[in-house]
């Protein structure tokens, strides 16, 4: 269901804002009104979801130890790195605390 009213819409967007980056929405130029306009923000319910999530090497069935192809793990990282200012940016903006601490770990 799309959000209607811009106030409700400015408040999902600034709550995705804030999980993705804390601090940011506060220190941003908000949205003026033509670009909430041609934002679309969706409330969905979530009604049932799942997840598979384990640790360690795959677990096959005895038979298909025989087959001859790889298995294993392949592990996966995100890790930030430096930020890298806008090449418009004023050189004197200083980088906020919350970008140069940036981490998705909570």
């Amino acid at each position: 269901m799309a959000v209607a009213q811009p106030e409700e819409k400015l408040e999902a967007m600034k709550s995705l804002c804030e999980h993705i980056l804390p601090g940011r929405w506060a220190e941003s130029r908000q949205p003026n009104e033509k670009e909430l306009k041609a934002t679309l923000v969706m409330r969905l319910p979530i009604e049932e979801f799942s997840a598979k999530v384990r640790q360690g090497p795959p677990i096959d069935d005895e038979e298909d130890y025989s087959f001859p192809t790889w298995a294993g793990v392949i592990p996966l990282e995100m890790v930030p790195g430096a930020p890298e200012n806008d090449p418009r940016l004023d050189p004197k903006t200083p980088v906020p605390a919350y970008v140069r601490r940036y981490s998705r770990k909570r």
